[in-house]
């Protein structure tokens, strides 16, 4: 009479440990792992969730991709006994809620990213045009342009581009390379200048996020 009762034991119903747990962290490890495809699909998207009763972008992929994942394990013979039981479907939704609000959080914290990298810049660009020129390099000193070179207190020096060069000139310039960036990319762009060797230093705009740079002077 031990037999059934140990045969039951070995398949218990679909939802119960070690299936439904294995299962879940399967997907929320894959969610988290899946952070810049489904940021990819926000941007495609416009920036908004699509329409319609469950509106997400990745959460039926990464169920998908698990469970497959998870039928093709061999070496968990209690588990795989567990699969070929019915689909108990209030164990999927309680999965798939966690992975809504999971995809939720992720874009949350991007748009908190966004509207941070926004005032920032929208911080810099109002220093530039109501104060002397600030240095883009250490965002602290005053730039000063003296018959075309560029100075600041924290070492940035770039010898003569151009005779012509002025706070005003190099301020346009500034400003039209981070509004060009920025209407491509949501991130603040850094600036740097390059060692010269044979040629003069040169100051660069750069973005990590994009993978971009530009020469400014």
């Amino acid at each position: 009479m031990a037999e059934p009762s140990r045969h039951r034991s070995l398949y218990k119903p679909v939802g119960s440990p070690p299936w439904k747990e294995t299962f879940r962290q399967g997907c929320l490890e894959r969610m988290r792992n899946s952070r810049d495809r489904l940021l990819n699909k926000y941007r495609q998207a416009g920036g908004s969730m699509p329409a319609g009763a469950q509106k997400t972008l990745l959460v039926q992929e990464v169920m998908e991709e698990e469970w497959n994942a998870l039928q093709s394990v061999e070496r968990w013979p209690e588990a795989l006994a567990q699969l070929e039981e019915p689909m108990d479907l209030a164990v999927l939704e309680e999965i798939q809620q966690e992975l809504i609000d999971q995809e939720q959080s992720i874009i949350s914290e991007y748009e908190k990213s966004l509207q941070f990298d926004e005032e920032c810049l929208s911080i810099m660009l109002a220093e530039w045009e109501a104060n002397p020129l600030i240095c883009p390099v250490c965002t602290k000193y005053n730039l000063r342009v003296t018959s075309g070179v560029v100075m600041c207190q924290c070492g940035l020096y770039l010898p003569s581009h151009s005779p012509e060069l002025t706070e005003q000139k190099l301020r346009a310039c500034l400003e039209d390379s981070v509004n060009e960036h920025s209407a491509c990319c949501p991130h603040t762009p850094a600036f740097s200048v390059t060692e010269g060797t044979e040629e003069k230093p040169s100051l660069l705009m750069s973005c990590l996020a994009c993978d971009t740079w530009a020469v400014i002077l």
